[in-house]
């Protein structure tokens, strides 16, 4: 069996002279805006390493090892970063901007109606119309820095986005006709 402090002695030692290689490591991945997520996610890694080095087997390609664990844990940050978009306290003037891409003018005796339907029409889209339509026409990002946060090129994106809109206008120009 190996020494209780050989593992620690290995991790310690590759943890103080990569610290700053695994912090870019993490940070090319991520793609966040702080670099206080990359230390979390390192000191996670760490932790959880340092806390069990004494039970495993002896560790011989310590970088390996743990470029492989930080990889892991990156999986799983991704994996629950996935945030709901903010109410943003303008969504209601968004909702009729969104409108006026249908039917111009909103100043109509329909438009309160309208809006509500259009959030009804959004809620039934499938996920990735729903995300790439808030994140564009909502939250005001481009299409490139959509790409950039979710990894589907731009041109997917587009597409999307334009089926999302021909699916909504389809929809509340049938909701307007039985209104009429």
């Amino acid at each position: 069996m190996v020494s209780e402090t050989d593992n620690q002695k290995k991790l310690q030692s590759f943890f103080k002279d990569e610290y700053h290689s695994l912090k870019a490591y993490v940070n090319a991945r991520i793609n966040s805006a702080a670099d206080r997520e990359a230390e979390d996610v390192i000191q996670d890694v760490a932790l959880k390493m340092f806390s069990r080095a004494d039970d495993l087997l002896p560790i011989n390609n310590v970088a390996g090892y743990v470029y492989h664990a930080i990889k892991n844990r990156i999986i799983d940050v991704l994996r629950t970063k996935k945030e709901e978009p903010q109410p943003d306290e303008n969504i209601e003037a968004r909702f009729a901007e969104f409108i006026e891409l249908f039917y111009g003018d909103i100043s109509n005796n329909y438009s309160e109606r309208m809006i509500v339907e259009l959030k009804l029409a959004i809620g039934r889209l499938k996920p990735f119309y729903q995300e790439v339509l808030i994140k564009i026409d909502f939250e005001g990002n481009s299409y490139k820095e959509v790409a950039l946060e979710t990894g589907i090129s731009e041109g997917t994106l587009m597409s999307r986005r334009h089926r999302a809109l021909a699916i909504l206008y389809k929809e509340l120009e049938q909701k307007k006709e039985n209104t009429n």
